[in-house]
């Protein structure tokens, strides 16, 4: 991901120089977050910390991917989709199902599959991406694996039909065609701009990453063999149509993706027929195998995933560190030294369980009375910075109109695309770390490889996702901008009229704010 990297003094020395009436220098530091990519169904990103292996290919083949920001181009089939705000895009999609009633009743709980006889609805769908739309895509020096899986599920076992290097249309042809496999092209929102446009703002309505794949299948053919993903899953039929199969869940809500065998899966729950322009959706752990029937040329369908890494114990995992660090600074017994021996298996016992469970109990008290805060920092920088940047014209992602004053108002522009972290200071001092602001945004998160596993040397893994930089006094101030429709900029809660200034000119100047 890209995202301006500046400190607060720097941007007090910018307030001055603003002040003067000199030039106003943006700064950026371009770095780009990666996170590694596993050969499922399903491609989404892992949550990691640590280094993880570049992405194969040179850096020509990176230039012949489409430029970042590209300008978006309508599409010529009028949608059924309403962009108007991440929750309308949402019901648009589900209708007629109601928003409310898919929560309550399907979202983790049981598939839904909704039909649509509208061939309005279905020439849209087509639009998005069809079995034509290959040729243009081979010319973009796509490469296997990477970018395109060939593979055919044969006696219930995948068989990949990949090749090296690039794909070639007439290779990719002679496989679909003679060898009857699936094509998989991961991430279609890479190249088409309408997947784009539908993809994030999903990534606003949930809060979390969206990835995407095309599956498309001659006829009597099936890709993969029976299995269940981490994801939530959102079919949506684009040509043609496809049998699939779905059994109960025999690890509910999985964490991780396995392919299931016959013997285990018993017998299926749902058969059901997609036809073009219908959507199916199914819970994470869903046990699920996909034909194109007889009498049908092929199957084009597109998959949606979210929700990868979400759950409860993934957000514990997040927020324990600190909260346990931030508690043994104000709780001695937490400080005390374990039982002599303990680490070589030597004492403790129930004795060790019991303190333990003492502490947790007390954290826990805390926490829910509020005298505890709960910070999530890793599972804020994982979204921010490898989600979609929005869809909108490069040019618009500039700073916008004046630089604000003191006595304008103003108010945040693409809140859905910012976060805001408290977290200790990462600069190196031999004092004690304090706490301080993070804002981290993903305007400039560059498109082409949304979900492809981008890495970065070792070196600029420190400056990632770092953002703007203030004092955690400014907190408070922060949380206004973000939860008023308008605001004031003399009514920000800072102490000084230079510190409301200094907060709104570095939101500005990263285009995060704009004066009414």
């Amino acid at each position: 991901m890209r995202i301006g990297n500046k400190n607060y003094t720097a941007v007090r020395a910018i307030v001055f120089l603003c002040h003067s009436h000199l030039t106003l220098v943006q700064v950026k530091a371009m770095s780009s977050q990666r996170c590694s990519l596993r050969d499922t169904q399903v491609k989404m990103p892992k949550k990691s910390k640590a280094k993880s292996v570049k992405r194969r290919g040179s850096d020509a083949d990176a230039e012949q991917l489409p430029p970042k920001q590209s300008r978006p181009e309508p599409s010529d089939t009028p949608s059924p989709l309403c962009f108007s705000s991440p929750g309308s895009l949402f019901q648009s999609l589900i209708q007629p199902m109601g928003t409310e009633q898919f929560f309550r009743e399907y979202w983790e709980k049981k598939p839904l599959h909704l039909q649509r006889s509208d061939p309005h609805t279905a020439s849209y769908y087509r639009s998005l991406f069809q079995l034509s739309d290959l040729r243009g895509l081979c010319s973009q020096d796509l490469e296997y694996c990477r970018d395109v899986n060939v593979v055919r599920c044969i006696n219930g076992k995948k068989k990949v039909l990949n090749k090296q290097g690039h794909v070639k249309n007439s290779v990719l042809n002679k496989d679909f065609v003679q060898n009857k496999a699936t094509i998989q092209f991961h991430q279609p929102q890479r190249f088409k701009d309408e997947l784009w446009r539908i993809q994030e703002k999903l990534e606003c309505f949930f809060g979390a990453l969206v990835g995407s794949n095309v599956y498309i299948t001659p006829q009597e053919s099936q890709g993969l063999p029976a299995h269940y993903d981490d994801v939530e899953v959102f079919i949506l039929q684009l040509e043609g149509q496809k049998r699939w199969l779905l059994y109960k869940p025999t690890v509910p809500l999985a964490a991780e993706y396995s392919v299931e065998s016959e013997e285990r899966i018993g017998s299926p729950t749902h058969d059901i027929i997609l036809k073009a322009g219908d959507l199916l959706y199914f819970p994470r752990g869903t046990i699920h195998q996909a034909n194109t029937p007889a009498g049908v040329d092929h199957s084009t369908h597109l998959t949606l995933s979210t929700y990868q890494r979400m759950a409860w114990g993934d957000l514990l995992l997040d927020i324990f560190p600190s909260l346990l660090c931030d508690r043994s600074k104000t709780e001695v017994s937490l400080r005390e030294g374990m039982p002599r021996r303990f680490l070589l298996g030597n004492g403790g016992g129930l004795d060790v369980s019991r303190q333990l469970a003492a502490g947790l109990r007390s954290l826990a008290d805390e926490m829910e009375t509020g005298m505890q805060a709960v910070r999530s920092t890793h599972m804020k920088r994982d979204f921010i910075s490898n989600r979609l940047p929005p869809y909108i014209q490069q040019e618009l992602l500039t700073p916008s109109g004046r630089i604000p004053a003191l006595e304008d108002v103003v108010c945040l522009r693409f809140k859905d695309h910012m976060v805001i972290t408290v977290e200790p200071s990462q600069e190196r001092t031999d004092e004690a770390t304090e706490l301080v602001v993070f804002v981290l945004h993903s305007l400039r998160n560059p498109r082409e490889s949304h979900m492809m596993g981008e890495s970065c040397d070792e070196e600029e893994e420190q400056d990632i996702s770092r953002g703007l930089q203030f004092p955690v006094s400014h907190l408070q101030a922060l949380r206004q901008l973000q939860q008023a429709e308008t605001l004031a900029v003399a009514q920000l809660q800072l102490p000084t009229p230079e510190a409301k200034l200094s907060l709104v000119l570095a939101l500005w100047s990263e285009s995060l704010l704009v004066v009414l």
